[in-house]
Order: C-alpha cells, then structure tokens, then sequence
C-alpha cells in the first residue's frame, strides 16, 4: 500500500492543487518532487535527470507544431475568418440549436488546425449570445465547447492537424490519416453521444424565437471576410496535410535521414510531422495574403500568435515532466504491469498504459508521449509480428489518450473554465460526461470493432 501512496498522492494533490486554481507550471515540479521524496529518490537528480528532459524534449519534439497552430489560430482570429465561419454555421442553424452550433463551430475551427485554446476564446462570446437566446444554462457552455474542441477533432476523425494525432506518426511510420474507418465510428459515437447527452442536460427548453446578436467587435459586417474565404485557409491545412504526406515527400529521397548526423531515423518516422508543418505554414502564408488589409497589426497579430503557443506548450511538457517521474516510481511499474497482463490483443495493454498515464499527466499529448516512448518501439514489434496494422495501433492510441486526459487538472479544462468565469465544482460535471465518459465508451467500442473485423 505504502508504494502506491508515492502515486496516489502526489497526483491527487496536483490535481487537488489545479483544481484550486494553483498554475500547472508550479505544481507539477512541487508534485514531481514529492512523488520523488516519498519513493526516497534523490530530488536534484530527479528534477535535473528525469523531470527536466522529459519537459525539454516534448519542447524540442513539438515546438514547431504549438508555435504555427497558434499563429494560424490567430491570424484566422484577428483576420475575421473565425468569427465569419461561426456566424456562418449559426445562421445555417437558428439559435434555438445552440449545442449543436457551438460545437460544429468549435469542431470546424479545431479541425482546420486552430489550437483549442484559441477556439476557447474566440468562440465563447458566441456561446454566451446563442444561449441566451436559446435560453439554455451558462454552465453548460464549457462542455459544449469542450466536445466540439477537444473530443472527436482532437484524437478520433481522421486528418486531425492536432498534436493528438501527430504523436504517433513517428512511432509507427503512419500519417495523419491512419484507420480513417475507425476514426469515423469513434467520432461520430463522441460527437452524436455529446450532444445527446448535452441536450439531456439543458433539459426541455422552449426555444426563444429572438435572434441572438453576434457581436463582430472590431468588424464592421462589410469587413468580415465571406465564408468561402474563411473556409479556404482551413481546407488548405486539410488538403496539402494529405498531400504532403501521401504524395510528395514519400517522393522524396530522404536516405540521408539515415545519417547519425541526421537522426538516424527512417523517413516514415518524420514524414508526417513535416507534412503537418508544411501545410500549417502555407495556410498561414495564404492568411496573410488574403488578409493583410484586414489585420490592423500584421506584425502584433504575429507576434500575439508565438506567445499564445508558449503557456500550451510549457503547461504540456510541465504535465509530461511529472509524468516522467511518476512513470520511473516502482508503483507505476507495478501497475503498468498488470496493464501488460490484460488478456486479448496486445493493443488493449498498449491503450490501457496509455490511457493511464493521460490521466496521470491531465495530458492526452504528455500521457501519450511517456506511453510511446516507453512502450511503443515493443508494440509496434509484437502488433507485426502478429499481422496488426501500425494505422489501427496509431488510432487507437491517439483513442485512448483521449479520455482519461480531461480529468479536473487537464490545462485546457483549467483554461476553459478560467474564460467561461465558472469553477470546477459549478461545471466540470458535464465536462467530464462529453470529454471523459463518453471518449472511453468510444474507445471500448472501437477495440472491439477492430477486434471483430480482425485489424488487431
């Protein structure tokens, strides 16, 4: 019992210390070393040998991808496209359907590569004019823009730009758009069982025949750009994404990368990461020209994008230091272990270590980096040694880390709850219905899926 408590405690402490309103960026270092005093590991050589490269080499992995989503995401901000789109799906669908507009609006942005916390802030004023119109309950806002943000775009439908379902492509050699079938089943049983649940929720409403107003602040209507053109920046992240990585750079001879001096690394490992690059910094050239009249501050809008990527990035990498040292206790070993003794496909164990260490983390990108560098190289022998495709390992890790991540000391739950002026104990029940709960039944039902169909 004794070694558990080196596990349990600490992270019911960070959790317990976010959930209080404490910075993630403080009390995962605290935590990490008290994770490390209680299991009787020296602390300096904890913070410096543990806790310090596993923060700094999830920086190094994946500044590239934080720092364009949220200049792209903030370019689409500032030019008006974000606002012009979201209007655009709320006129389609009246305010008395405010669920569902808020969360294909977030769904919309989000798929298109722009960071969910970006979509936090830029969608919620809307949020707030559609439920009000609709007359539905403030508290239920957060988890209507939690399942648009961070639920089926972020680790399930297939072509995700999210850093989700980036992780993974260099530990299997896949794309962006691995098991496209079972990312579609898995999305639409998040998507349709949020809203579902949601509309449950809010109760039986009489929809208020006003119209909301949707404030287009700093723009003037004539300003805004038309919806084709807020869609294009988006469709190009999609579009040269697929292009990139299925088309051209496999094109490409890449046998250099072979050279210790260049990684040492299969092409197929990068590949995807370089095409996810590519096409977020040609949709952000595109932005800027088809906007730059548009932009008040084209250099501050740039400059205002590069420091929103930082406090993401460095909550995130803070979470996977932690997870780091909590990963190296004997507890965790113990049970990582018994995840290894689940009976039935290999992929189950690989998705409950995963799945664990997201709830550890309050992190699907941390928890699944820890997972991947632990456990991944092993999977990936054993899933080809028994005929199991890398694609379907890929969905299904990005699957299980999508769930277990959103627990009360996730950053973007902190985030969105911050912005929506609500705490834990006033929201977060709904939040962990869409963006817990319902994930899990969705991964529960893609492995048996899979299992069935025989991709395992």
């Amino acid at each position: 019992m004794l070694p558990l408590l080196t596990l349990l405690l600490p992270l019911g402490l960070l959790i317990w210390s976010v959930y209080r309103g404490w910075p993630v960026l403080l009390a995962a270092p605290v935590m990490a070393l008290l994770a490390a005093l209680l299991a009787t590991d020296p602390l300096l050589a904890t913070l410096t040998q543990r806790f310090m490269p596993a923060t700094g080499g999830f920086v190094v992995a994946f500044l590239p991808l934080f720092l364009l989503g949220a200049v792209f995401g903030k370019l689409m901000e500032a030019s008006g496209a974000a606002l012009a789109l979201a209007r655009a799906i709320v006129a389609k669908l009246g305010p008395a359907q405010a669920l569902p507009a808020v969360v294909l609006s977030c769904a919309a942005l989000t798929y298109g590569g722009i960071s969910l916390f970006v979509v936090a802030f830029a969608i919620y004023p809307l949020a707030v004019a559609l439920f009000r119109a609709s007359g539905l309950p403030h508290r239920l806002i957060p988890a209507a823009i939690a399942l648009g943000a961070f639920t089926f775009t972020m680790s399930a439908l297939p072509g995700s730009p999210a850093i989700q379902n980036a992780i993974p492509m260099p530990y299997f050699g896949t794309t962006a758009f691995a098991a496209p079938g079972l990312g579609v089943i898995a999305g639409l049983i998040m998507g349709m069982g949020g809203l579902l649940y949601l509309s449950y929720a809010a109760g039986k409403v009489t929809p208020n025949t006003a119209q909301s107003v949707l404030d287009a602040g700093a723009f003037d209507d004539a300003e805004l750009p038309s919806l084709w053109l807020a869609l294009l920046p988006i469709l190009t992240v999609f579009a040269m994404n697929w292009l990139l990585a299925e088309l051209a750079f496999p094109r490409l001879d890449l046998g250099y990368l072979a050279d210790p001096s260049w990684g040492g690394v299969a092409p197929s490992r990068v590949i995807g990461v370089w095409a996810l690059i590519g096409a977020l910094m040609l949709a952000i050239l595109l932005l800027l020209a088809l906007s730059w009249r548009r932009l008040a501050n084209p250099r501050q809008t740039l400059s205002d994008g590069s420091q929103d990527a930082l406090l993401p990035l460095f909550n995130t990498a803070m979470l996977v230091g932690f997870g780091a040292v909590v990963a190296a206790l004997p507890a965790f070993a113990a049970v990582n272990a018994l995840t290894d003794q689940i009976p039935g496909s290999p992929l189950i164990g690989l998705a409950a270590s995963a799945s664990l260490l997201a709830g550890i983390t309050g992190s699907a990108s941390g928890g699944m980096s820890i997972a991947l560098d632990a456990l991944g190289a092993r999977y990936l022998e054993i899933a080809l040694a028994e005929g199991i495709d890398p694609e379907a390992l890929h969905r299904v890790v990005a699957l299980a880390t999508g769930g277990l991540d959103a627990l009360p000391h996730n950053g973007a739950v902190v985030t969105l709850l911050g912005i929506a002026g609500l705490t834990h104990k006033e929201a977060y029940g709904p939040i962990f219905v869409v963006s817990v709960a319902i994930p899990v039944v969705a991964l529960a039902v893609t492995l048996a899926l899979a299992s069935w169909l025989g991709a395992f």
